[in-house]
């Protein structure tokens, strides 16, 4: 990162924004060709940093992942545009992540309740979730396992 002064290295900081934020960005590449897509999302931290999404069953997302499984996501909270009396005196507050990881196709029904849960209780709170079991059978879920991330916080 060129400015350390704006680096976050705090966890806490971390987890914050994956709590805040309520949008991950996801994006792919195959054959030079990137691709980027706005994804509602769960995180789990235990025993690793993991996001989870659910998806349509078909599409280009998925044709891209089974070809190439490494992406790069975003995810951003706390804007702000800061005016200025000339134009290169504007600028912006925000707080950001971008990291790396590899994405897969989660299949057991277990691992899709677990990965339903971490969505429902980002978006919705804390409680018991119960789900259709054909509906979990026929949904889509894919695991990020986060490998590396950096975070920017610029106040």
């Amino acid at each position: 990162m060129r400015r350390r002064d704006r680096e976050i290295t705090d966890n806490q900081e971390f987890e914050e924004i994956f709590n805040k934020a309520d949008v991950c960005r996801i994006a792919l590449a195959n054959d030079n060709v990137p691709y980027i897509v706005s994804m509602n999302f769960g995180y789990i931290n235990n025993p690793t940093k993991t996001i989870y999404f659910h998806c349509a069953n078909e599409g280009k997302k998925l044709d891209m992942i089974r070809k190439n499984n490494h992406v790069c996501f975003e995810m951003d909270i706390d804007h702000e545009i800061i005016k200025g009396e000339k134009g290169c005196d504007w600028g912006s507050k925000f707080t950001s992540i971008v990291g790396y990881g590899l994405i897969h196709i989660v299949t057991e029904n277990n691992d899709k309740i677990e990965a339903l849960n971490s969505i429902m209780t980002h978006y919705g709170g804390e409680g018991e979730y119960k789900y259709d079991y054909k509906v979990v059978e026929q949904t889509t879920i894919l695991r990020l396992e986060i490998n590396e991330m950096t975070g920017k916080k610029k106040i």
